[in-house]
C-alpha cells in the first residue's frame, strides 16, 4: 500500500513541475474547459433547444465527436499491436503511451455523451442490466459494454507497466500479456460496435449497409496514428524523452494503407450509389450536391475529401512520409478530413432527408461549439497529465525511493526502458 501511495504521490509531483510553455499550454485548456462548463450549465437550464439540433436532426456535433472520439481510442491498437506481437522495439518503448492516448480518448467519449443526452440524470438507462437499454437487444448498451471495457484494459494494462517500471518489480507476464491480447482484439470491437450502433437503422438509408464497420475501422486507424505522430513529435521537441524514428515511421505507413483503404471505400460508395441514382442515395446526394437549393453541407464534404486527398498522396511519397517538417502536416490534414467525414459528412447527412422525405438543415450553435472545444480541452487536458507522468517514469525521473528501477530484469520481457533525447 506504501508503494501505491508513493506512485500516486510522486506521479502527481511530477506532473505539476514544469516551465513556462506548460503552465500556458495547461491554463488555455482550463481556460476552454471552463466554458464548456458553462456551456453545459446553460444547454441543462435551458434545454437543448440551445442546440441546432431538433426532432428531424437529433444527432449533431455532440455524437459527431462522440463516434470520431471512438476511433481515435481504438487507433491506439497500432501501437499495441506491432510491440507485442510483432516485437517491434521502437513501439516497444513507447506502447504505454498509445494506452494513455486511449484512455484520454474514451474519457471524451464519455463527456461527449453526456453533452449529446441533454439530460445526465437518465444516463443510468444506458447502464447494461440495469437501464431500459438492455442487453442483448440494445445495441447502445453492447457500446457501453466496450468502450466500458477498453476503458478497464488500458488503464489496468497501462498503469500496471507504470507502476512496475516505477517501483522495479518485474513485470508479471502471465498477467500482463492476457490482458495486453485481450485489450487487441477489444480495441476492433468498439468501433465496429459504434458502427453497428448507426448502420441497423433500416429507416436511414445512408447509414444502413454492412460497408460501415470496415469504413469505421479503416478511418480509426488512420485518425488514431496521425495524433499519436504529432503527440510524439512535440514529446520529442519538448521532453528529455527520445522516440525512435522505426516508431513513428511505421505509424506513417499504418496511415498511409488505411487512409488510402478508406478514400477507396468511399469511392465505392459513391459509385455504387449515385450509378442508379434511386431516393435511397438522397442523404448521400444531398451531401455531395444539395437537394432542393439547400447546401449547408456540401462544403463540408468537399473540404473533407481535399484534405484527406492531399494527405493521401503526401504520405504514399515516401520522401514526404520520413520528412518530419512535412509529416506533421500531412497528419493534420488526415486527422482534420476524417473528422469532418465522421460528422458532419456522415452523422449529420444521415438524417436529410427524413424517412417522410422532408429537408431540414442543421448547423451547430455558438453553444455547441463552445461545449465541443471545451470537451477537446478536457481531454487533451487528461492526456497531457497521462502522457507527462508517463514519460517521467519511462526515463527515469520519477521512481520508487532506494530501487534502481533499471536493474530489474523484468523488463527484458515485460517492456524496454525508453530512451533519453541524444544530446
Amino acid at each position: 500500500m506504501e508503494k501505491i501511495i508513493n506512485f500516486t504521490t510522486d506521479y502527481t509531483r511530477y506532473v505539476l513541475k514544469g516551465g513556462t510553455k506548460f503552465y500556458a499550454w495547461m491554463g488555455v485548456l482550463a481556460l476552454l474547459s471552463a466554458g464548456a462548463l458553462y456551456a453545459f450549465f446553460l444547454q441543462n437550464t435551458e434545454g437543448l433547444i440551445v442546440t441546432g439540433m431538433t426532432s428531424q436532426i437529433h444527432d449533431g456535433l455532440y455524437f459527431a465527436n462522440l463516434v470520431f472520439l471512438v476511433g481515435v481510442a481504438a487507433g491506439a491498437v497500432t501501437i499495441v499491436f506491432p510491440a507485442y506481437v510483432y516485437h517491434h522495439k521502437g513501439m516497444h518503448e513507447v506502447t504505454v503511451l498509445g494506452e494513455m492516448l486511449a484512455i484520454s480518448a474514451v474519457i471524451m467519449v464519455t463527456l461527449f455523451v453526456f453533452a449529446h443526452m441533454g439530460r445526465p440524470d437518465r444516463l443510468w438507462h444506458m447502464l447494461p442490466f440495469v437501464g431500459i437499454f438492455n442487453l442483448p437487444g440494445s445495441m447502445l448498451a453492447w457500446d457501453v459494454l466496450a468502450l466500458t471495457g477498453y476503458l478497464m484494459l488500458n488503464f489496468a494494462c497501462g498503469f500496471y507497466y507504470l507502476y512496475a517500471k516505477y517501483t522495479g518489480v518485474p513485470v508479471n507476464n502471465k498477467i500482463f500479456m492476457p490482458l495486453v491480447y485481450i485489450s487487441i482484439v477489444w480495441a476492433l470491437s468498439i468501433h465496429t460496435v459504434t458502427a453497428f450502433l448507426i448502420s441497423t437503422m433500416p429507416a436511414r438509408p445512408m447509414w444502413f449497409h454492412s460497408m460501415m464497420p470496415i469504413r469505421f475501422i479503416t478511418t480509426a486507424f488512420a485518425a488514431g496514428p496521425c495524433l499519436i505522430i504529432l503527440a510524439f513529435m512535440i514529446i520529442r521537441k519538448n521532453t528529455k524523452m527520445w522516440i525512435q524514428d522505426s516508431a513513428i515511421n511505421l505509424l506513417a505507413v499504418i496511415v498511409t494503407w488505411c487512409l488510402g483503404l478508406a478514400l477507396f471505400l468511399t469511392m465505392s460508395e459513391i459509385v455504387v450509389e449515385l450509378y442508379a441514382r434511386t431516393e435511397h442515395a438522397n442523404g448521400l446526394y444531398y451531401l455531395m450536391f444539395g437537394l432542393h437549393g439547400l447546401t449547408s453541407l456540401v462544403p463540408w464534404f468537399w473540404s473533407s475529401l481535399a484534405f484527406m486527398l492531399i494527405a493521401f498522396v503526401m504520405f504514399l511519397i515516401p520522401s514526404v512520409r520520413t520528412n518530419y517538417k512535412l509529416l506533421p502536416i500531412a497528419c493534420v490534414l488526415a486527422f482534420v478530413g476524417i473528422w469532418i467525414e465522421k460528422g458532419m459528412g456522415l452523422i449529420v447527412p444521415g438524417f436529410i432527408p427524413t424517412p417522410i422525405g422532408e429537408v431540414t438543415e442543421y448547423y451547430p450553435t455558438f453553444i455547441e461549439v463552445v461545449m465541443s472545444v471545451g470537451n477537446w480541452a478536457i481531454g487533451f487536458l487528461i492526456l497531457t497529465i497521462l502522457l507527462k507522468g508517463a514519460i517521467g517514469i519511462l526515463i527515469g525521473e520519477v521512481r520508487y525511493a532506494g530501487i534502481a528501477a533499471e536493474k530489474s530484469p523484468g523488463f527484458a520481457n515485460g517492456g524496454t526502458a525508453a530512451t533519453s533525447a541524444p544530446r
